[in-house]
């Protein structure tokens, strides 16, 4: 019997099953006709069905009679003989179906058809009555006492037979063998089915008239005869009594389905038996049949799992199980492959003879791809030697001294199981090279009380300095104005990103402005004002805004949203409100190679057990995901795209200890439970592999890794003295596909280096006292820690009165620039 899979999912949610009820209308069986009502309520919604003919040959027209007219249901369009008109008529019989439904006359139906044929014959309306108690109108024989009937019958036959001592565990299996000995009790003359004369000799033999009511064996007959063939077969014994045989092959419990990005793919159960109920799948244990997913949407009827346009979130394990059999259960692991992408840096540069050069090439793919390089088309690899060499897999071709005829055209290719990707880095060897103009990128930006300084960490060199004094060249004013009553004239900045190496937008909370410095005149050249006391900034690549999130004053009594767009433009930058009220922080996820686009972003308020999900397209409120029964209020959150996991870290009690991080699924938007016994500020590297997991308050640092499989493992705990302040990740210059970690301490002078594929630790000793919480009320990150992207080996970090830079590919001090107070904001800027 063929069942409506969205009418049933609809009477599941809304509780109408399970139900007790009479024969075929018990729990199993009701799962099966509700479908089947569903379906025919669905039919019956539509006013009218067209019975349609098409034309008779020799009958002129585009359409046949027949296809203009339109009948009722229960009635079909003939062509009158003597007329030759066409007219309705009732129709003669129905297909032979058994999906019972009782009528607006209380009168019950085989199926459909037969009631709206009645409709037809009697000329009036007869319609479906959609309750159970209809079935039992004017019958002696009530839902209780069916249902007493049956619980009776079990009870002697187990009297008569007990289950044997090998199914004590097992009260399915128990039920079966009871209804196993029942049929061969009652089928007396051992031909496999149940006859009327067979159902009826129990009742006067063993005297069961005055226990059972009006009920009788026959009832069984009646109701649970689902072929209507006058018999019950052991099959529909089952059904009845709510025994239902269902099969997994052991080497079927888990199956491994790997899908290309982009394609789409279909996810089928393996469960199998007669009259099996519907399927539920699941995943992270959140229910899929009843949530509307635009990526998941259709079940099919044979109820399957469809995902379209798999990305890397949909990875993972899903469930399914037979609704109702929760114990047998098969699990799909999805795992997504995607072909590689590739950076090569740099596009060009030129060297002048006996230096060394180094192209980079960076590579992400799933699996990891691997990279092999060519010179103007040829293979390098026969050519390895002392002064040629690839270093980290591959990821970086290093040439010691180069000459003349190293000029040329460099192509990487990354190649995996699913996909190719090449990009050219050309070098140039010429004796003028050095005479070239100096570039305006690769450099950090330090905001400090003294202004803008624009540092160059090879050469640990000062470029440039924009002085409080100077002015910004839209409107004149100065980059910080003077304060009256003080005496030395003093910038103050909270907060800065790089647009697309352009501009860099940065706040001014006294001056209650974003100002605008533009990066290859290295000059401010314009400010917008904004809501008051502007404190964090994020640029939202996927769509060219910067989101400013301001305090209204130092309580936070206030906090707005504020949006950017077409910040990338130079043109016309004007301030969007947003509709979002109270709100204290939010979180956008940064992208990757791989992940080149965002559309989802969160908001939340540090007082509240929620996080609210934003469309970052639209600027509107798409959902809020209540976190209060994990008793967790949101602190700082972290994103994977592999298996879409969000990491919220939740607040800390005064009175607890910590609370351990929430994972939330990207696919369903469900909280799954804590991140194990993980707590801390979580941080994913820009690869998405890795989660570390900072516990300010006990210094320990979790490293578990995100696979491709969707899963999390724990890798190693580590136990340190330094309360983390703030952590970034270095791309590894000897493993490719591997990152290292730096971290400071909000109160101590050292920096932690982390080896992430291996957990050796090291410390970079005596870095000078942070700046202090008081002097940076604008976030808990008072020290920051600075990396130079994707291909650079320099990272910075602000002492009180003083920077440092730290050569991240020898791990060591490279220098400490003097004389810069308060510099916790930086950008860095890359080669333009």
């Amino acid at each position: 019997m063929m069942t409506s899979r969205s009418f049933w999912c609809s009477l599941v949610l809304l509780g109408v099953l399970p139900l007790v009820t009479r024969g075929w209308m018990d729990v199993d069986q009701s799962r099966s006709l509700y479908s089947d009502v569903g379906r025919l309520h669905q039919e019956d919604s539509r006013r009218f069905e067209v019975t349609r003919q098409k034309a008779l040959p020799g009958q002129d027209g585009p359409r046949a009679p027949c296809e203009r007219s339109s009948c009722g249901r229960g009635s079909r369009c003939v062509l009158n003989r003597d007329t030759s008109q066409p007219e309705c008529r009732c129709v003669e019989d129905c297909k032979s179906s058994y999906m019972p439904v009782c009528g607006s006359d209380g009168r019950f139906y085989e199926n459909h058809c037969q009631l709206h044929r009645a409709s037809c014959l009697q000329r009036k309306k007869i319609y479906i009555i959609h309750s159970k108690d209809c079935f039992f109108k004017g019958d002696s024989c009530t839902m209780a006492d069916y249902s007493r009937l049956k619980s009776i019958l079990l009870d002697l036959q187990a009297r008569r037979q007990s289950p044997p001592s090998s199914l004590a565990k097992d009260r399915g299996a128990q039920k079966r063998f009871l209804i196993e000995e029942l049929f061969k009790h009652l089928d007396l003359n051992s031909d496999g089915h149940l006859s009327s004369s067979e159902l009826a000799q129990p009742m006067k033999k063993e005297g069961l008239e005055d226990d059972l009511l009006g009920c009788t064996l026959e009832d069984l007959l009646q109701f649970d005869d689902y072929n209507n063939d006058g018999r019950l077969t052991l099959q529909e014994l089952y059904t009845a009594f709510q025994v239902i045989q269902l099969s997994l092959p052991e080497e079927q419990r888990v199956t491994v389905t790997t899908i290309t990005v982009g394609l789409s793919t279909v996810l089928t159960c393996g469960i199998r038996g007669a009259l099996r109920p519907p399927i539920i799948w699941k995943r992270n244990g959140v229910v899929l049949n009843f949530l509307d997913l635009e990526d998941i949407n259709d079940f099919g009827e044979d109820d399957s799992l469809y995902i379209t346009k798999v990305t890397t979130i949909h990875m993972g394990n899903y469930t399914c199980h037979a609704y109702g059999y929760e114990e047998l259960y098969q699990t799909h692991i999805l795992q997504v492959n995607v072909p590689p992408v590739i950076r090569v840096y740099p596009e060009t540069q030129a060297q002048e003879p006996g230096v060394s050069a180094s192209l980079k090439c960076h590579a992400e793919g799933i699996p990891n791809p691997r990279i092999t390089w060519l010179k103007n088309g040829i293979d390098i690899m026969p050519k390895l030697s002392k002064q040629l060499s690839l270093l980290a897999n591959g990821s970086e071709l290093h040439i010691s001294s180069v000459r003349y005829e190293d000029t040329g055209a460099y192509t990487c290719i990354a190649k995996n199981e699913v996909g190719v990707d090449e990009d050219i880095s050309s070098l140039f060897i010429e004796d003028s090279a050095r005479k070239t103009r100096l570039s305006v990128g690769n450099m950090f930006y330090v905001f400090s009380d003294d202004g803008i300084t624009v540092l160059q960490p090879n050469e640990c060199e000062i470029r440039r300095h924009i002085r409080p004094e100077e002015r910004i060249f839209t409107s004149y004013e100065e980059i910080c104005p003077r304060v009256e009553g003080e005496d030395t004239q003093s910038c103050l900045w909270a907060s800065a990103v790089n647009v697309r190496d352009k501009y860099i937008y940065v706040t001014q909370p006294k001056q209650n402005r974003v100002m605008i410095i533009d990066i290859q005149t290295q000059k401010a050249i314009q400010s917008l004002d904004v809501d008051p006391l502007p404190t964090k900034l994020h640029y939202d690549k996927s769509h060219d805004q910067v989101w400013v999130l301001s305090w209204g004053d130092m309580r936070k009594s206030s906090p707005t949203l504020q949006v950017i767009p077409e910040a990338s433009t130079g043109e016309d930058p004007h301030v969007i409100h947003t509709p979002f009220e109270g709100v204290e922080d939010f979180f956008i996820p940064p992208t990757n190679l791989i992940i080149n686009h965002v559309r989802f972003g969160f908001i939340f308020n540090q007082s509240k057990h929620a996080v609210h999900k934003i469309d970052l397209e639209t600027v509107t409120h798409i959902k809020t995901i209540h976190l209060k029964a994990h008793s967790c209020v949101p602190q700082a959150m972290a994103y994977t795209h592999l298996g879409g996991y969000y990491f919220v870290q939740c607040r800390r009690s005064r009175s607890a200890a910590a609370s351990p991080q929430l994972i939330i699924d990207s696919v369903t938007d469900a909280v799954i439970g804590p991140n194990g016994r993980v707590s801390g500020t979580p941080h994913v590297s820009p690869d998405g592999r890795y989660l570390v997991s900072a516990d300010r308050g006990s210094g320990s640092i979790r490293v578990q890794a995100l696979t491709v499989r969707g899963e999390i493992k724990l890798i190693y705990d580590l136990k340190t003295n330094i309360h983390v302040s703030d952590l970034t990740f270095q791309p590894s210059f000897t493993e490719g596909n591997q990152y290292y970690i730096y971290a400071t301490s909000h109160l101590q002078t050292d920096v932690l280096f982390v080896e992430l594929s291996t957990g050796r630790m090291n410390v970079l000793k005596n870095l000078k006292d942070p700046i202090t919480s008081k002097d940076w009320p604008w976030s808990s990150y008072n020290r920051i820690m600075k990396d130079s992207g994707l291909f650079g080996q320099y990272l910075i970090t602000p002492a009180k009165d003083s920077l440092f830079v730290i050569n991240g590919r020898q791990n060591t001090l490279r220098c400490e620039v003097s004389g810069i107070r308060r510099g916790n904001t930086v950008v860095w800027v890359g080669e333009v």
